[in-house]
């Protein structure tokens, strides 16, 4: 079992990573954050978090830089591996279904998006293999699940289906082909090297935020409030709360019992329900007006990972957290809230 000591967080002024370095310093661990760039003002919340002055520093350092990032995770026994580049408007387009152009270059996603998930995840595994690192917790996407069109109709998506990378590339899914390259990458490399390495695969993740700027996946919310959009698809959409997320983080790095790879959501919703439930809490607001219906009866478990321990919060506690949010960061008129 990894024990308590001194951890890396790399991407720790994101979204997720954020709360995952909020929750080590309230349990006791001395955390090395990376980031971009030291001196950029919006991972100017970290340093207020309880414990950050004693127990957290933070490191310049690039996913493609091996000698930035094993500097980091020099004298770490345990590392979160969080960051990855998350292309917004691709993002977006897929988590709420609408259209966009998904004509970008190749040679352009290769650069931005899957040589740094790719790449970096084997940089930070090598680094993590020549130091003192015990155990490695790699943060997938339900992405590297979803996109199996071959995965049984009748049967639900668990930690046996891996989206298939040639779909990915002929649909353009560029995230979820960074994700499922950089995670069975990770497995791979723990197969032969015999490091410690486990795999957390998260749905969409909502909630509260921590940091300044707005991360994508809560973009796709605030759309949803907001935009009026024309028309959802209504299909199954799959969330979890981020702070759940760091939980079952660090459950998978503390239970000596974890191993593979885990799917972290709480709740399968189709689009014109949420938009029901947030209307009966939120009356005044731009919802989506139509919607388009889709055949789409998969479901997602995350059934391994419950009995490991996790559990999660309701969907409306995490809702009422993240308007909260959004209204508190001004990214969200208070005026339309009453």
């Amino acid at each position: 079992m990894a024990e308590k000591g001194k951890v890396c967080v790399t991407g720790a002024g994101g979204y997720v990573a954020s709360w995952l370095v909020k929750l080590l310093l309230s349990k006791g661990y001395v955390v090395h954050g990376t980031i971009r760039n030291l001196g950029d003002k919006k991972y100017a919340h970290l340093k207020t978090l309880d414990k950050a002055s004693e127990n957290l520093k933070l490191f310049k350092a690039d996913l493609l830089d091996y000698n930035s990032l094993r500097a980091a995770i020099e004298g770490c026994i345990g590392v979160f591996h969080v960051a990855c580049p998350v292309p917004y408007e691709h993002m977006l387009s897929v988590a709420l279904g609408t259209s966009m152009d998904l004509e970008e270059e190749v040679e352009k996603m290769e650069v931005e998006i899957i040589e740094p998930a790719v790449k970096g995840t084997q940089n930070v595994l090598q680094a993590c293999l020549e130091t003192t690192v015990k155990r490695v917790v790699f943060v997938s996407s339900d992405g590297a699940v979803l996109m199996n069109p071959n995965w049984p109709r009748d049967h639900v998506m668990d930690e046996a289906c891996w989206s298939d990378k040639e779909y990915c590339s002929e649909t353009k899914n560029w995230y979820c082909l960074a994700k499922t390259a950089a995670e069975s990458k990770a497995l791979e490399y723990a197969k032969e090297t015999k490091l410690e390495v486990v795999t957390v695969c998260p749905s969409l993740v909502i909630g509260p935020m921590l940091q300044s700027t707005t991360n994508a996946s809560s973009l796709v919310l605030i759309k949803v409030f907001t935009d009026g959009l024309d028309k959802l698809e209504n299909i199954f959409r799959y969330l979890v709360d981020v702070r759940d997320v760091a939980d079952a983080l660090l459950l998978t790095y503390e239970n000596p019992k974890a191993d593979g790879r885990y799917i972290c959501s709480s709740h399968t919703i189709r689009p014109r329900d949420l938009v029901e439930k947030l209307k009966k809490m939120y009356p005044h607001y731009n919802y989506p007006k139509k919607f388009s219906e889709v055949e789409n009866e998969q479901k997602l478990s995350s059934e391994k990972l419950q009995k490991l321990g996790w559990s999660y919060r309701p969907l409306e506690q995490t809702l009422i957290d993240s308007v909260q949010s959004y209204q508190d960061a001004g990214v969200i008129n208070n005026a339309t809230l009453r």
